[in-house]
């Protein structure tokens, strides 16, 4: 874990209060607008870390890296296309078949990143008008 700063703290709480994925430049405009004199490139560094640390999932979307704050640990997401919204989910399967498949190549430590999209209840809703 990195040492705690100022600045990573400002990032990590703006984070924190942000409604799904976010990306460093919209996260850096929220805390301008708050009167924050952090810099874009201490957003992106900050969220690096925290990623590095695993307090905030990094997530690519058409093109764009946004990120959210998450929980410690190994997990999944269901997001949806339209608004963004991501539901943290449970993959066993997943993580027993990319155990299989190191082990079958005779590779140990097996990572592996999952991302579920489709379009969340609300979209499908509001996109049908009921």
């Amino acid at each position: 874990m990195k040492r705690q700063t100022k600045q990573r703290e400002e990032v990590r709480a703006a984070l924190e209060q942000m409604e799904g994925f976010v990306s460093a430049q919209d996260l850096h405009s929220v805390l301008k607008n708050r009167g924050s004199t952090i810099g874009l490139a201490t957003v992106y560094r900050n969220l690096t870390g925290l990623v590095d640390d695993g307090v905030a999932d990094p997530l690519t979307r058409a093109g764009e890296t946004v990120y959210r704050a998450c929980e410690p640990g190994h997990h999944h997401h269901l997001v949806c296309r339209k608004c963004g919204k991501a539901t943290e989910i449970s993959a066993h399967a997943v993580e027993s078949w990319a155990q299989g498949v190191a082990d079958a190549h005779g590779y140990s430590q097996p990572e592996h990143v999952v991302d579920v999209f489709g379009v969340c209840p609300s979209c499908q809703k509001d996109s049908t008008g009921n």
